[in-house]
């Protein structure tokens, strides 16, 4: 049964290290939803969040394939863990008179945040579960939207240590010794 996945993996932040990733499931024939990477909490570490559409088992294959890439330290699907899901939108909507306080009516009730205001536009912050975020795009769109960005989906388990977090009990280095430089060797052991 083909579903959404949802992948989380700790990699090494180095240029390529999308492009590989983005290759490997290139390959595999897998379109991806959306992929969201930023820095964490360790240097020279980064959170990659892929959403994809397959089967359990073909998932698990390539997820196997991607723990191979030399820059990934570790991968799961999360899928089944209950995870808390949240994407953002900035969403530049058509603002009249007569229209702006029916847009900021629905933008009270999403919750979400107005953080532009120009005289014929609004543009407008909301964040959510996929779900919600696209059905406040798609009230909005009633107004006229005129640009739209969104982030995609990232995601953590729920409850206590996930699938990523690193042994406190062990040295950041021996996680990352791998990942530094010449350079950076003499800094101290966080």
């Amino acid at each position: 049964m083909t579903r959404k996945h949802i992948l989380v993996a700790l990699v090494q932040d180095k240029p390529g290290v999308l492009n590989r990733i983005a290759s490997t499931l290139r390959r595999r024939n897998f379109n991806i939803e959306s992929i969201a990477v930023g820095h964490i909490e360790i240097p020279h570490l980064s959170r990659m969040t892929i959403t994809l559409e397959g089967d359990d088992a073909k998932v698990e294959q390539v997820r196997k394939q991607l723990d191979r890439v030399v820059e990934v330290i570790r991968i799961s699907d999360i899928t089944y863990e209950n995870p808390v899901e949240r994407e953002m939108a900035m969403i530049k909507v058509k603002a009249s008179a007569s229209t702006r306080s029916e847009i900021i009516q629905i933008v009270d009730i999403f919750r979400a945040n107005i953080v532009d205001v120009s005289p014929d536009s609004l543009i407008i912050v909301a964040v959510g579960n996929q779900e919600k975020v696209e059905t406040f795009i798609e009230l909005l769109r009633g107004f006229g939207i005129r640009e739209l960005s969104r982030t995609g989906t990232i995601a953590l388990p729920r409850g206590g240590a996930g699938p990523l977090t690193i042994d406190e009990s062990k040295p950041l280095r021996h996680v990352v010794e791998h990942v530094l430089t010449e350079e950076e060797e003499n800094l101290p052991n966080w």
